[in-house]
């Protein structure tokens, strides 16, 4: 699903114009930019949680020149699916 499909069915779920349902979304997008970048994670209850981790900075060798390098420490952002919807996922429990 891209971008434009997302905002028909959201605009279709809430009763809205594309434009409004347009509005919405950017407006959340921002909103979760500006948490993860002071470092706050965004849980949705019965779907998950988005968190920032940081990756400490390591050593990787280039496996043709066997050269050694440092990677800088950096930020990403990882999500944890909720125990409630992995279940509805896989509900044999494997």
């Amino acid at each position: 699903m891209n971008n434009k499909e997302l905002i028909a069915v959201l605009a279709s779920r809430l009763d809205k114009t594309q434009k409004q349902a347009e509005e919405l979304l950017n407006a959340s997008v921002s909103f979760m930019k500006d948490e993860f970048s002071k470092g706050n994670s965004i849980s949705f209850q019965g779907f998950g949680a988005l968190e920032v981790q940081k990756k400490e900075e390591r050593i990787v060798v280039n496996p043709s020149t066997k050269k050694r390098m440092l990677v800088p420490p950096k930020l990403a952002l990882a999500f944890k699916l909720s125990p409630t919807f992995k279940e509805k996922l896989n509900p044999s429990g494997k």
